[in-house]
């Protein structure tokens, strides 16, 4: 066997120092335990419950799966973003005041909010009519995922901390206003790891039109090792440097791998106990194997004519199909065994002002329209192509924006401002209820008022559902033992198929 064709985790296990070494620290490990455990002095199950869980990351291997905290059915998770602030009264939040007061300003409502002056009540730009045989009201918007609701699992009494998009993305996907925290992304996979190899743990499918207005911190690893973070690319858009250069033949490059192998050997001999020097190891080994595997995943042309007819890759505009390749990638990716995929609708290069994102500050009739044509098809197909090959009993699906719209119109009589007061949300497969809604907002959908629940709820319940304790998953930094939650958070039990 030729040492230099493994991996450094497999080179550490032949080492006969590294065996021995690791062996005796097992054992002194284990007489340890015993002599702790015979004087009482281990700590008790009541006194461990808000301990951290550090996850046991082999720096030469740092995508290897994981045990979760405790099992659920959750081993995925498709993060569905919409940029911008859908309009919750529009959409799945139906509220029949709305066409009592249209045209008139109750008391209570503000003289000014975000953008400046407010104007009138404005009743729903769509009609809403009962679906599926819960008879969950949902607008004329979202026909397509409108027909799914009796899957779906609704959280009506969002709030979030900002009305700014970049903190409000930051705050949805990060838990904090600020740049430079991990996302949940990217504490998922510093937890679980992923089931393959072949394929980054984490990866990111920004909208046809780019990056969100936090750009990468939405799927960043902040402060978590670099291997966390998401790798994003598009139906359109693969990885960089996927084939060989031109000139370059396939002699040359496994002459090529085998240097580097050679290489890598010597240098971890050299400096055995190095993390970075492993983990960037590992990176360039993953990177060479999505070589193969990635070619093979974005083989979206060859998907059944039903496949691409039900996800209208080849009906609407240009964006929608563009849209609707990323949604047949992204389950494949999660047919490959990713971990988390993360899928946007709009993006933010200049402002979105509804044209590129949800942000719809005037038109919104037009502008909520252009979105829902893009997002509506695909994104019901996805889920339903998910739940279609079983994969929903095992794939977490949430959907999600980072606030909500005003109830009343902004003074030029067209669009809705910003609400972070109450929005949103929606669950769907594994571990979650059916046909089921939580919490209220009030009679306006001006904000939360029965079961209001924050963002860090939210998240703390996302978790949860991957099997992972939001208290208790952390990361030292800076002196701070760090959490995707904060200090914050509860899980929302009453959204849980199984409490």
């Amino acid at each position: 066997m030729n040492p230099e064709k493994l991996s450094p985790l497999g080179r550490s296990l032949l080492d006969r120092r590294s065996f021995l070494g690791q062996s005796g620290m097992s054992m002194g490990a284990i007489a340890l335990s015993q002599l702790l455990a015979g004087d009482n002095l281990l700590a008790s199950e009541a006194s461990d419950a808000k301990t951290p869980i550090r996850p046991a990351i082999d720096d030469k291997n740092p995508y290897a799966s994981r045990k979760p905290h405790f099992e659920t059915p959750a081993k995925q998770v498709l993060v569905i973003f919409c940029p911008g602030a859908v309009s919750h009264v529009d959409t799945f939040d139906y509220k029949p005041d709305l066409y009592k007061l249209h045209g008139q300003k109750p008391p209570g409502i503000p003289q000014v909010t975000f953008e400046g002056p407010t104007g009138d009540i404005a009743k729903p730009f769509w009609d809403f009519k009962p679906r599926g045989e819960s008879g969950k009201m949902v607008s004329d918007l979202l026909p397509n995922l409108a027909g799914m609701v009796d899957d779906f699992c609704f959280l009506h009494s969002l709030t979030t901390q900002t009305s700014a998009h970049p903190q409000g993305e930051n705050f949805m996907n990060t838990g904090f206003t600020m740049e430079g925290f991990p996302s949940f992304g990217a504490w998922v996979t510093y937890a679980l790891g992923c089931e393959t190899q072949e394929l980054p743990a984490f990866v990111a499918i920004n909208d046809p039109r780019g990056l969100a207005r936090s750009g990468k911190n939405n799927f960043g690893s902040g402060f978590l090792p670099a291997a966390f973070q998401g790798t994003d690319f598009t139906a359109d858009s693969p990885p960089a440097n996927l084939h060989r250069p031109d000139g370059f033949g396939r002699s040359a490059d496994a002459a090529s791998v085998s240097l580097l192998q050679k290489l890598n050997a010597k240098h971890m001999q050299h400096f055995p106990g190095d993390a970075d020097l492993a983990a960037r190891i590992a990176s360039y080994e993953l990177a060479g194997r999505m070589q193969t595997s990635v070619p093979d995943v974005m083989d979206i042309a060859n998907e059944p004519k039903h496949i691409h007819d039900a996800y209208g890759t080849g009906t609407g505009t240009e964006l929608k199909k563009a849209y609707a390749n990323n949604c047949i990638l992204a389950r494949r990716l999660l047919e490959k065994g990713v971990r988390v995929v993360q899928l946007f609708n709009g993006s933010d290069p200049a402002g979105g002002n509804g044209i590129t994102n949800w942000d719809s500050h005037s038109d919104i009739a037009k502008t909520h329209a252009m979105q829902a044509e893009i997002m509506d098809q695909p994104t019901a197909a996805l889920i339903a192509d998910l739940k279609q090959r079983g994969m929903l009993e095992h794939t977490l699906v949430v959907w999600c924006t980072e606030f909500g719209r005003m109830p009343f119109l902004q003074a030029n009589g067209t669009g809705r401002d910003h609400n972070p007061s109450a929005f949103t949300c929606f669950l769907a497969g594994a571990g979650v209820k059916k046909a089921y809604s939580y919490g209220e907002s009030d009679e306006f959908g001006f904000k939360a008022a029965v079961n209001e629940a924050t963002v860090y709820d939210f998240n703390a319940t996302i978790l949860h559902l991957m099997g992972l304790n939001h208290e208790r998953l952390t990361y030292y930094h800076n002196g701070i033992e760090r959490r995707l939650t904060n200090v914050h958070g509860h899980v929302i039990k009453d959204l849980l198929a199984v409490n």
